[in-house]
């Protein structure tokens, strides 16, 4: 079966099933999904637990497959975990996983769990584990879907606010689901009468936007103009300079440039973004961005601007390296405002 990761916490009184999956991007998600199977477990008397890490391609997985036909030593059933970081077991992980599904042991409940994950880690091995047991895919949670998600474990924690308070927390945390659940904690232990209101929320927490470089050339890309300049203010109030941010902003110009060469010339897009070392889960705002501004020499002009904006900021040209940066982001990220690079 295929689950949501919160929906492995509701199922604590049901047997616990012989596999379980839980991977994806969002990391407090699935380490809360995981943590969820482990206390169904603790629940219902499993007390031994084995822990194998498969973060190379070195790992032997004679010993896992042995780990599931050895007898238990202190309870008649074991909680065996294999971490995937990557999430691909290769050839012979697929077969030691695909034969535990196919004849479970009656005495192991096996955890997976990955970081890593898009649809090109499909495969019969992970089939084999939505036949045998749950398959749970924690997938980032979307802007838009962020006030629910903050409104639902607000509501979860005993936390009533209404749905000013509510955008104004998902504002605050910029997408950071670990930074929104310790202050909903925060808020949960606060406790407090009544239902919280924006101005009270405000009071409250704390700002965890993420505001960083990284944070910022994914608005850039994915066209989020707002963000763009939010983020920059960001890093500027916080003492950044200009400097310290150019070399990520040119390594993901030259890149995307890359990449628009390649689909200008009828290349294998999917091939290059490989090349580039951009995961899949990693390419929609590369994709949005060279829809956007399709034409090479285009991100050739950005990339030759963000290495002025870089003398700039250096002492080495005339001119205010935090205008000219904002500038330029916005214009990669909104092509109407091009006329902006017009000097």
């Amino acid at each position: 079966m295929e689950l949501k990761p919160e929906q492995l916490a509701a199922r604590g009184e049901e047997p616990l099933l012989p596999v379980y999956l839980i991977a994806g991007p969002e990391l407090l998600r699935v380490l809360e999904a995981a943590d969820a199977v482990r206390a169904q477990a603790r629940a219902q008397g499993i007390g031994e637990r084995e822990v194998f890490d498969a973060d190379g391609r070195d790992f032997d997985w004679d010993r896992l497959e042995a780990s599931f036909n050895a007898p238990s030593l202190f309870s008649s059933r074991r909680l065996i975990e294999l971490r995937l970081p990557g999430g691909k077991p290769g050839k012979e992980g697929a077969e030691v996983i695909g034969a535990f599904c196919a004849q479970p042991p009656p005495d192991v409940v096996l955890l997976i769990t990955a970081g890593d994950w898009s649809k090109a880690h499909h495969g019969k091995w992970v089939d084999a584990v939505v036949r045998a047991g749950a398959l749970a895919v924690a997938w980032a949670i979307k802007p838009h879907e962020l006030p629910g998600w903050i409104e639902s474990r607000l509501r979860a924690r005993g936390v009533r606010a209404d749905r000013d308070a509510v955008q104004r927390l998902a504002e605050r945390v910029e997408g950071n689901l670990l930074a929104a659940a310790q202050e909903i904690d925060k808020l949960a232990l606060l406790g407090g009468e009544g239902s919280l209101d924006g101005e009270a929320m405000e009071s409250l927490v704390a700002d965890a936007a993420r505001y960083d470089v990284f944070r910022l050339s994914d608005a850039m890309l994915a066209g989020q103009a707002p963000q763009v300049a939010r983020i920059l203010a960001g890093l500027r109030a916080e003492g950044e300079a200009v400097a310290a941010l150019m070399p990520i902003v040119v390594k993901e110009l030259l890149r995307t440039a890359a990449l628009a060469k390649a689909q200008a010339g009828g290349g294998n897009l999917a091939a290059e973004m490989k090349a580039q070392g951009i995961w899949e889960s990693k390419q929609a705002p590369f994709k949005r961005a060279l829809q956007r501004h399709a034409n090479p020499r285009r991100w050739e002009g950005f990339a030759a601007e963000a290495s002025r904006i870089d003398r700039i900021a250096k002492g080495r040209a005339d001119g205010d390296a935090w205008v000219a940066l904002e500038r330029l982001l916005l214009a990669v990220a909104e092509a109407r405002a091009m006329r902006l690079l017009v000097a």
